[in-house]
């Protein structure tokens, strides 16, 4: 399989949009399709919260083997899986890599900080952290990524790649050094609602597109991930320092999540970049036959 083939489940997206269509009332078919195709664009991360809950319900801490090791296998089963039944592309699988790999580094620096601690076992377990956690990061990647090509999303009018890129590598320097430097994540809120808010992006659900203003998404995101996030420490899997099992997470944090998903979805632009673009789209939400993708511009 090359690297831009596309994962073959358009058939069964086509299906279940043509029952819709013979079946259900427009408002709520449209409805009905946006919850499936979000359900689905999530599939790995969705995945990986109930590895946590079933772990969490049924592993003995008296089992040779730890629960921690359990969700790396686990994790790593799923990502292969999602290759073998092509649900992600080889380009995608590598920029998600990249994301893995950042979200990890950054797992090490936090938890060395005290900012939070994974305090079960574990034979696959680094500098305090499991290596499982990276997935975690790795998911939001993969949901960027199906997201964006299950709902065929275009972005416009997309600044230029540059500026992205710089508010990317900002915000994802400032989660270090704001231990040691002023904290500048309100300049970055700022910044984000500066650079995108022009930026609409439209998306279709199953025969009409739609547009939602980025910066509405991206928080609209943020919060599911939050949920997602109480999820996890509701299960003891991981803690914020002085927080007990059970307590919910702080709501501030949906403002980290929302920060940290733009450093996911510039990620993922690095192999999305056709669906960018530097013009605005006309009412149709269908790009000009002379429209140009804001390739690196």
């Amino acid at each position: 399989m090359s690297g831009s083939r596309q994962p073959s489940t358009g058939r069964i997206e086509r299906r279940l949009g043509d029952w819709a269509r013979a079946h259900l009332p427009f408002a709520v078919r449209e409805l009905v399709m946006f919850v499936l195709k979000q359900g689905w664009a999530c599939l790995f991360g969705g995945l990986l919260l109930l590895a946590l809950l079933g772990t969490r319900m049924f592993w003995q801490p008296d089992w040779a083997f730890h629960r921690y090791d359990a969700l790396f296998l686990f994790a790593i089963a799923t990502q292969a899986a999602f290759l073998v039944f092509k649900l992600e592309t080889w380009d995608e699988a590598r920029v998600i890599l990249l994301f893995h790999l950042t979200g990890t580094l950054m797992e090490w620096f936090k938890v060395s900080a005290g900012s939070w601690a994974y305090p079960d076992p574990g034979l696959f377990k680094v500098m305090g952290v499991p290596l499982f956690s990276g997935f975690m990061y790795a998911s939001v990647g993969s949901y960027m990524a199906r997201v964006i090509r299950i709902f065929d999303m275009r972005f416009a009018p997309y600044p230029p790649f540059w500026v992205t890129l710089l508010l990317a590598v900002a915000i994802y320097v400032n989660f270090f050094a704001h231990h040691f430097l002023p904290d500048i994540r309100l300049g970055l809120f700022a910044a984000t609602v500066v650079i995108y808010w022009r930026t609409m992006i439209w998306f279709r659900i199953s025969d009409r597109d739609w547009r939602m203003p980025l910066p509405v998404a991206a928080f609209l995101s943020s919060i599911a991930l939050w949920v997602a996030e109480n999820v996890g420490t509701a299960t003891g899997t991981w803690l914020y320092a002085g927080q007990q099992a059970g307590k919910m997470v702080s709501f501030h944090k949906v403002g980290a999540w929302y920060l940290l998903l733009y450093v996911a979805f510039v990620t993922v632009t690095l192999v999305s970049r056709g669906a960018l673009y530097r013009e605005a789209l006309p009412a149709t939400g269908r790009p000009r036959a002379a429209a140009v993708a804001a390739s690196g511009t």
